[in-house]
């Protein structure tokens, strides 16, 4: 066989294998559908923020003259100043800063640890234990006031941030011992009992075997923990007296609540208490769809 005869062979297989490739790639109109929708979706979620992003520009004049659907004639930065000045704003978020990190870093800890007895360790009574700590997850916030109020009032930590950072650790941890006892339940026994056959005690299986596999898992429970506990409002209200130790949602409370202040400066000022909870969506974005993904194939 002559060499263009091969040549010619080669080049009609290698066309012939591009065809369903290229065959792949080609849209139905239930994939354009889709899209549609999804870009709709999208833009109606955005809306909220673009609007937010706009009127925090704007001045008193220009909002109160074109209303909160327009671009601002004569953009300015004199609501986001106003609100940082009266609010103090660095303060309070240092403390949002502090007891998100403090309770997302700590919750998940508990979450792991209370998890893999529950769903590996397969304590006596584990679904029990796990139904208990549901039903009092679902408890609401209001029910809970008052006891939390009295106790932490007579060992007296009432108005100081550890005494919030120690209610929502234990109010996280709830959810994230729930979920994560469903998945180390599902856990391959096959790899428990080859790290035990290694000579691997219990506190090196969870190190080394059983957090790697989860942790896609555990950054999720991180990153919803962080942001929970930066949007609590309830709690820190009735126990965050002292301007020094509120966080920001209290800040924005005190706005709503003051006469004086326009419709600009509490775009501002709600504005910037979302700013950092975006950066962290986006620093943590790729963990959070790893661990998306990650269950939805479990």
């Amino acid at each position: 066989m002559s060499e263009v005869s091969i040549r010619a062979k080669m080049s009609s297989k290698k066309k012939a294998e591009e065809v369903p490739l290229k065959a792949k790639h080609i849209r139905s109109w239930g994939d354009w559908l889709v899209l549609v929708l999804l870009s709709v979706g999208a833009i109606v979620m955005l809306s909220p923020l673009v609007i937010l992003t706009m009127n925090a520009f704007k001045t008193i004049g220009d909002y109160n003259a074109s209303g909160p659907l327009t671009m601002p004639a004569h953009p300015t930065m004199s609501g986001i100043v106003s609100f940082w000045n009266t609010s103090h704003f660095p303060v309070k978020f240092v403390n949002s800063l502090l007891i998100s990190l403090v309770v997302a870093v700590l919750g998940v800890m508990l979450s792991v640890l209370n998890s893999f007895a529950l769903g590996i360790g397969k304590v006596k009574g584990n679904r029990w234990i796990v139904l208990m700590i549901m039903l009092a997850n679902m408890m609401p916030q209001e029910a809970l006031l008052y006891p939390l109020y009295t106790m932490f009032k007579r060992i007296g930590l009432y108005n100081s941030q550890l005494a919030i950072m120690i209610i929502f650790t234990v109010i996280q941890s709830a959810y994230g011992t729930y979920l994560l006892s469903a998945v180390y339940g599902t856990f391959p026994q096959a790899i428990l009992e080859a790290s035990t056959l290694d000579g691997a005690n219990r506190w090196q299986t969870l190190l080394r075997v059983v957090l790697p596999i989860s942790w896609p898992t555990i950054s999720v429970l991180f990153v919803f923990f962080f942001v929970w506990t930066w949007n609590e409002y309830m709690i820190p209200m009735a126990f965050l007296m002292d301007d020094s130790v509120q966080t920001v949602p209290l800040a924005l409370a005190t706005l709503q609540g003051q006469h004086t202040m326009d419709a600009t400066t509490l775009a501002a000022a709600s504005l910037l208490s979302i700013i950092p909870t975006i950066i962290f969506f986006v620093i943590f974005q790729r963990k959070l769809n790893q661990g998306i993904v990650a269950g939805a194939v479990k």
